[in-house]
């Protein structure tokens, strides 16, 4: 059982376009809705309007299945039976369907617009009724207004305003109308307090930010290199790159090494966003190509392309201190004036050990010393305090002599002139056969502590009974002494000398590190001290410790880390292609007020 379908429209030139289909089916459904077999779209019709069914081999059955009927022979009915072989003409909406037979005894149904239409009118005819196209002016035309509004609105508007505003209205950028469109983004945290106050940076119009307007306020900020060298050491732009830098030069944007090449403002009101490592690499990835003068070496990716770290060390203690930098790949040696073993202090066994299980009530320690016993973090937490006798050490390392009166005498550490002044002082009072006063008992080391005892002054045992000052003068700067245990000690055969200590808070000077943001990670994960023998060892971790968690700013690594993240553009003085640290230069200044001051 089948039907043949023929369906024909008419152009406006008068062509017929037929499309023909054979269904194989017993009834077929008819009507406005696209999913029926016969699909007119004709909004006189209903969605789903009337089914057509065969009822024998010459009889077909039409029957509406809405509201809405059609003409038969020129009468409105709702149902009919038809005889094929007769033939009958029924009127569906705008639609003529006439019933016959072909030569094989199938149904034949044509289908015929009344109206003569393009080939798409019928799809197009309800699209229109069905929406405003009608009634609005051609997609030409639309987007044409369209733009000519935007101009208006969001570029001839401003600028009018701000071409129109008084003379003397040279701040007040409220009386600039529409010009906020123009912002892309929130200022960043560090310049919030420059909202509404557009013109602090942009001190002309269609002029980018130049270097003078943040130099306003920026008055300490200084040159990356001398303008000469950074010249030479930025790579030649090829024909790409010198035909964007005419485009910017012509269009206002300043030339190369501008603040905004590097901070770029309007993308956040958090804080400004890190400059990008390629800022940085497009001088620094290959800079001795160009500067062989230069004492720095190639860098273009932390993870990859680094050199080792370089630290500033000390190698000669004392008033006048002498440093040099030197790469961590040579061990070099840090002679701070200290003799300070590590291993024996964070030793878990020993006498170190049961000195810190008898004070750990008193202080806090644990069943043996740890890093964090003796060096405290500063304020920040960025760095740590220098290590201080009276805070960190005099706990174990008392310089206790005497109680008088319940109240302990200490000798004074850091000035040997006054200990050697007190020592006297001491045996000339109690007479030359007094000896200096150790609470009923000899020198203690640690681990014999006794509480309410006179802890260990080092004045070794010569003098125990010390007959003469002399003596235990002699003792405390001799080895077992108090003074020598920890420090270097001379005697030019006039007088005995210290050797001023010098604690460096700080190695890489070129680099930021931040201890704070390393606070999950244990002292041992960086620092070998537990295996450290010689007060000397620099025990700061290279760069392959590092890079178990940093790689660079593109890397899959933990922390991706470009170059701003441990590197400062402006680093002022001190800079590699100076003859001098910035930090030895500090040092000097320091001295020599100390010197004006004390003198």
């Amino acid at each position: 059982m089948s039907f043949q379908i023929r369906q024909i429209s008419l152009t406006a030139d008068g062509r017929e376009i037929v499309r023909s289909a054979t269904l194989a089916k017993p009834q077929l459904s008819l009507g406005r809705a696209s999913e029926n077999d016969i699909h007119l779209p004709d909004l006189a019709l209903e969605p789903d309007h009337a089914r057509i069914e065969q009822v024998d081999d010459r009889t077909i059955r039409v029957r509406a299945t809405g509201t809405l009927g059609f003409d038969l022979e020129g009468r409105t009915t709702r149902d009919a039976e038809i005889d094929i072989a007769k033939g009958a003409e029924l009127r569906l909406g705008g639609h003529r369907l006439t019933v016959s037979r072909d030569d094989d005894g199938a149904a034949v149904l044509t289908i015929r617009r009344v109206d003569a239409v393009s080939d798409a009118s019928e799809e197009k005819e309800e699209a229109k009724v069905f929406s405003l196209r009608g009634y609005l002016p051609g997609k030409r035309l639309t987007a044409w207004g369209l733009a000519l509004a935007i101009l208006i609105g969001f570029l001839a508007i401003p600028i009018y305003s701000y071409a129109s505003r008084p003379a003397t209205d040279t701040r007040n950028i409220h009386s600039v109308k529409g010009d906020g469109a123009w912002s892309s983004g929130p200022l960043s945290q560090a310049h919030h307090a420059l909202k509404d106050k557009c013109e602090t940076c942009h001190e002309k119009a269609f002029v980018s930010v130049r270097d003078t307007a943040c130099q306003t306020c920026h008055t300490s900020v200084h040159d990356h290199a001398p303008a000469a060298r950074i010249a030479m050491a930025r790579a030649e732009p090829g024909m790409g790159g010198k035909f964007l830098n005419l485009v910017a030069t012509t269009f206002g944007k300043p030339p190369q090494g501008a603040c905004v090449d590097c901070h770029s403002e309007h993308e956040g009101a958090g804080p400004m966003q890190p400059t990008p490592q390629a800022f940085c690499t497009d001088c620094h990835g290959s800079l001795k190509d160009r500067l062989r003068d230069t004492k720095l070496a190639n860098a273009s990716d932390f993870g990859t392309a680094h050199p080792q770290f370089t630290a500033l060390v000390q190698y000669n203690p004392g008033k006048q201190p002498s440093f040099t930098r030197a790469s961590l790949d040579a061990r070099p040696m840090d002679d701070s004036g200290l003799k300070f073993p590590h291993d024996i202090h964070l030793s878990k066994t020993g006498g170190v050990a049961r000195m810190a299980r008898t004070l750990k009530a008193q202080n806090g320690y644990g069943d043996a010393l740890a890093c964090k016993d003796c060096h405290r973090p500063t304020a920040d937490g960025v760095r740590f305090l220098p290590v201080d006798m009276e805070r960190d050490c005099q706990s174990c390392h008392s310089l206790a002599f005497e109680t008088i009166g319940g109240t302990v005498r200490t000798l004074r550490h850091g000035q040997p002139e006054q200990v050697i002044a007190d020592l006297r002082a001491y045996y000339r009072s109690t007479g030359p056969a007094q000896p200096i006063a150790l609470g009923g008992m000899a020198r203690r080391r640690p681990g014999d502590y006794a509480q309410g005892r006179i802890y260990h002054a080092y004045f070794g045992a010569a003098a125990a009974r010390p007959s003469r000052a002399d003596d235990a003068i002699r003792a405390v700067f001799s080895k077992g002494g108090a003074c020598y245990d920890c420090h270097t000690v001379t005697n030019d055969g006039a007088r005995w000398q210290v050797t001023p200590v010098k604690q460096s808070m700080r190695y890489m000077m070129n680099g930021w590190f931040d201890h704070k943001a390393h606070a999950t990670e244990t002292c041992e994960s960086c620092h070998a001290a537990p295996k450290s023998h010689d007060a000397r060892q620099l025990l700061l971790p290279g760069i392959d410790s590092c890079r178990t968690c940093h790689g660079g700013e593109q890397s899959k690594a933990d922390v991706p880390s470009g170059c701003a993240m441990c590197h400062s553009y402006h680093i002022g003085d001190g800079a590699p292609w100076t003859p001098t640290d910035r930090a030895v230069r500090k040092d000097q200044a320091d001295r020599q007020r100390r010197t004006g001051r004390d003198g």
